[in-house]
């Protein structure tokens, strides 16, 4: 899958926010599940500050689509409820997110989508008394145009001259206005980044407690997930859930701390040794953890909990409560004077606001009990906001989760399991290829996107441990290709034939390991720009893949490696090169990732696993793009300089690279060599696993071939 630009998820720009920030009071009864809610009068609360400055907004695109019937009721639906007793705002933002910042959600978080009518994993909706626009960005533009109706303006994200959502709003907005969120759906750093934007133009960011808006108009909203958890066996964890927590509360007496909030789902699988299915293409459940260095508590539908999970986590001393009431135990945490981990990078406003909240409470009563205390104490155990000084009492410590680190480093037991998921993922893609290739070339017939993309998953099924694709299937022929998150749909979908090419982009999940490959093919004569184009894409895949460096190098210092080729003819993709991958986890994973943006400085370490994907894309014509995806590991040098031990890649994906489509009289002997080298490597991992037709179309995609020049 094309790389993603990783970072904590959330909705805006970050920044981390202060421990004590001022964000009022509120009870923990109205943690809510997610069902449509009643009429009511909203509780909202305003949050400002001071500044100054705005930037000048200037939308990127006013297009009209062909998508319009339907989107004038939803908003002006949704913009009655701005008027309502307690409310009265003037505009509202709709995020992608769950109150997880999933990046795969459940359908009954998909607002943004029924707001707008993009259906792109990524993006922002905001409305106003007057205007709707929607930001996404480089990999869904196309989508977006297609999809939006005539009332949105489209806002290409991170292109120049378009202005980041706050920034947005600062300038449309006049001053004074009251913008509204759900603060179950936004970061904490998300909030007070707008908050502190808004605030240039004395705007004011409410958080509308009492139920989202849009699920007040959403009729037919589907219900939340209730589809029971599973136990992740230990041969395929390689670590059990006592090593993990108490790892875990090492970390927390480093910092300080005595209890942690974790609320990324895949971050609380990891740590139970627990999958679930509330999400598609994600064997997670939707669940919060929170670990104390005596306790370990799980908050999650009770219904989900088997016989058999019940006894996994007695074992492992975790106790189980209800989902909604995870505000109560955050408040008790600040009655009882606990140092709470909080990666407010991940963590939704309404938790974060909730501990501030009751610490703020604990300070005032303490000092009401200490009448007798002077002035000047009674201030000092007020000034909540300072962390300078040693202090009984509650506090919050905003610090990144752990768990994303220890996650992402993989133990030889996960490291083993994706090794044998990738290799019977080759082999049912062997077959797939083969089945495709004799339809469009002997067979001459014509086949939809949308066909080939159900029969893949009839091979893949047919694997041992084979449980759901890992995303959907990105099946592109022709200028298809080139919408880099492209989802064929039955009504629109191209024809895959050997006029063009076509673009696949899939994965599994499976028992032991997560699957993400993409190969480019053309079955008839490409053309001299596709081959070059297609030559130098394999050109910055070998680079990378060949890539030495010392042990945590960020990845963005290897992203130029990938690039560089189509550089060179001035071409370049909108998308990162490379994206972290879990152990039967996430497709998309952090922290670590490969991408031209500086931002994301973790290192890169020893047991990673990030995928390796340029492609190169040309708007309604064609998309190319090569995904392997690569192990971390350490490699000998004949020095160490620094005393630094130094990394490369372990190959995971043993899938054929189509020949045809190189110009090989661009390559030099060396990149040749690579091609030759991991072809033979196929050739001998994956043609144990399959027979008959589908072992000679494996034999002839995995021949050696030689540089021809053409002087």
């Amino acid at each position: 899958m094309e790389a993603v630009i990783w970072k904590r998820p959330c909705v805006l720009a970050l920044r981390s926010c202060g421990p004590f920030a001022s964000c009022g009071s509120r009870g923990a009864s109205s943690f809510r599940k997610g069902g449509p809610a009643p009429q009511r009068t909203f509780i909202v609360r305003a949050i400002n500050s001071t500044g100054s400055g705005a930037v000048v907004a200037r939308p990127s695109s006013s297009h009209k689509s062909k998508r319009s019937e339907g989107a004038d009721g939803k908003l002006v639906a949704l913009r009655q409820l701005f008027h309502k007793p307690g409310l009265q705002m003037d505009a509202y933002i709709i995020p992608s997110q769950d109150p997880h910042q999933s990046e795969f959600i459940a359908e009954c978080f998909m607002r943004r989508a029924f707001i707008s009518g993009f259906t792109g994993s990524a993006g922002t909706a905001v409305v106003t008394r007057d205007t709707a626009s929607l930001w996404t960005d480089g990999r869904y533009f196309l989508q977006a145009e297609n999809q939006l109706g005539p009332d949105w303006m489209l806002m290409r994200a991170g292109t120049a001259g378009v202005p980041t959502i706050s920034e947005w709003l600062t300038d449309v907005l006049s001053p004074g206005s009251k913008v509204g969120i759900d603060p179950f759906l936004f970061s904490s750093d998300a909030a007070e980044e707008l908050k502190d934007t808004l605030s240039t133009k004395d705007h004011k960011l409410i958080y509308v407690y009492d139920g989202n808006l849009v699920d007040e108009i959403w009729k037919d909203k589907p219900e939340p997930p209730t589809a029971p958890v599973r136990v992740h066996d230990i041969k395929y964890a390689g670590l059990d859930v006592p090593s993990k927590i108490t790892s875990l509360r090492q970390n927390l007496l480093e910092a300080g701390a005595t209890s942690i909030v974790i609320s990324m789902v895949d971050e609380v699988a990891w740590l139970l040794n627990l999958r679930g299915n509330d999400v598609a293409h994600s064997p997670v459940a939707y669940a919060y953890l929170i670990v104390e260095l005596d306790s370990t508590t799980l908050f999650i539908d009770p219904s989900k909990i088997t016989p058999e999970v019940m006894v996994h986590l007695k074992n492992s001393k975790v106790t189980v409560k209800p989902y909604g009431s995870l505000l109560l135990e955050v408040e008790r945490l600040a009655n009882c004077g606990a140092k709470l981990w909080l990666d407010t990078s991940c963590t939704n406003v309404a938790i974060v606001d909730a501990f501030h909240s009751a610490c703020n409470k604990y300070f005032e009563n303490l000092a009401k009990r200490s009448k007798q205390k002077s002035i000047k104490e009674r201030k000092k155990l007020l000034d909540a906001k300072s962390m300078d000084i040693e202090m009984e009492g509650p506090l919050a410590i905003h610090k990144t989760s752990p768990v994303a680190i220890a996650k992402a480093i993989k133990n030889e037991a996960e490291l083993e399991g994706m090794r044998q998921a990738h290799l019977r993922d080759a082999a049912a893609l062997a077959e797939f290829w083969t089945w495709l290739e004799t339809k469009v070339v002997q067979d001459k017939m014509a086949l939809t996107e949308v066909e080939v993309t159900d029969r893949l998953l009839e091979f893949r099924s047919k694997q041992a441990g084979f449980l759901d694709t890992s995303f959907d299937t990105i099946s592109g022929s022709g200028a298809n290709g080139a919408i880099i998150h492209y989802r064929a749909e039955p009504d629109t979908c191209n024809v895959v034939d050997d006029k063009k090419l076509y673009l696949l982009d899939s994965g599994g999940q499976y028992v032991d390991g997560t699957t993400d490959v993409t190969r480019t093919v053309h079955f008839g004569e490409p053309s001299l720009r596709e081959k070059e184009c297609y030559t130098r894409v394999l050109q910055g895949h070998i680079a990378l893949d060949q890539a030495i460096f010392p042990e945590n190098t960020p990845g963005f210092v290897l992203d130029v490696l990938a690039r560089s080729s189509l550089w060179k003819i001035g071409l370049d993709y909108r998308h990162g090169t490379g994206h972290g991958v879990g152990a039967s986890l996430n497709v998309h994973e952090g922290p670590q990732g490969i991408s031209y943006r500086y931002e994301n400085m973790t290192g890169l370490l020893g047991g990673m696993i990030v995928s390796n994907e340029p492609g190169y894309y040309e708007d309604r014509s064609f998309g190319i793009r090569i995904e392997n995806l690569v192990i971390v590991r350490e490699v000998e040098t004949p020095n160490r300089f620094g005393g630094n031990s130094y990394l490369g890649f372990e190959k995971l994906t043993f899938v054929p690279i189509q020949s045809k489509l190189l110009e090989l009289s661009l390559m030099s002997p060396a990149e040749v060599k690579w091609l030759n080298n991991y072809h033979s490597e196929v050739w001998k991992k994956v043609s144990p696993l399959v027979q008959g037709n589908v072992r000679e179309w494996l034999w002839k995609n995995t021949r050696p071939v030689s540089i021809h020049s053409t002087a």
